[in-house]
């Protein structure tokens, strides 16, 4: 992520999306030298202290983007983390630091066919990367949701098919995405494919992708978004060793 100074962004509104997501609408000053066209980029959010504790830093995707704005959208869990807590006691005039954007990461621009699938950290992603997706794309999306009332509408060519699987433990089930993806026929042509979600899921579905389904790994994105039982830091530890082995 550029070594830029983070910027003080203020809570304009807040959106409950679903029973497990809110959306924070977020905006002020800081949008004065916010990149443009940032939908689906990671941004760092600094949570605010408390007492003596360090400043934690938590990673979220832009949403949506507009030319006073930024919407970041929050998967909500009875235990969940600092930032997930911090969003559910937001209130409009609050404010929080946030550092990036990071690079933005989307669907490739020249495939024959497309492939996203996440769970509901990757939905706010996912979501930005369906409306840029030509007219005539097709392909299909795998999204796993914590209940059926946390299924969203989204916008999305009609040639893709939008795919739903419920897991009420997030993270417990690793094989659940690599089980609707090993169940696709799998199309002719060059395949776009965009995929993040758990740790262990995400290493199993690559697995799958380069041993049974023959994609080159420079033709996909494929990143872990958190790792169940961990910190973000633990997290970012074990993707900094899968990354060392994967390219031994």
């Amino acid at each position: 992520m550029p070594k830029t100074p983070p910027r003080a962004f203020t809570v304009l509104a807040r959106q409950p999306l679903t029973p497990h997501m809110l959306r924070l609408t977020l905006g002020g000053e800081a949008m004065r030298t916010f990149p443009a066209d940032q939908a689906s980029a990671y941004i760092k959010l600094v949570l605010p202290r408390e007492d003596d504790t360090p400043a934690r830093m938590r990673t979220y995707s832009v949403r949506r983007q507009r030319e006073d704005a930024i919407e970041v959208d929050f998967v909500l869990h009875a235990d969940g983390g600092p930032a997930a807590n911090w969003a559910r006691n937001a209130r409009p005039g609050d404010i929080i630091e946030i550092a990036g954007p990071g690079p933005v990461k989307r669907v490739a621009e020249d495939a024959d066919w497309y492939l996203l699938v996440g769970d509901m950290t990757a939905l706010p992603a996912i979501a930005a990367n369906l409306e840029r997706l030509p007219p005539q794309a097709v392909g299909e999306v795998i999204i796993e949701v914590i209940s059926e009332a946390d299924i969203q509408p989204l916008t999305a060519p009609p040639g893709m098919r939008i795919s739903w699987r419920i897991e009420s433990h997030p993270g417990r089930d690793s094989e659940g995405l690599l089980r609707a993806v090993s169940e696709l026929a799998w199309r002719p042509g060059k395949a776009g494919i965009w995929i993040a979600c758990e740790f262990s899921a995400m290493r199993r579905l690559r697995r799958h992708l380069l041993d049974e389904r023959g994609v080159d790994k420079r033709e996909m994105y494929l990143s872990s978004y958190w790792k169940y039982g961990a910190s973000e830091d633990g997290h970012r530890l074990s993707k900094r060793e899968d990354a060392e082995r994967e390219s031994a």
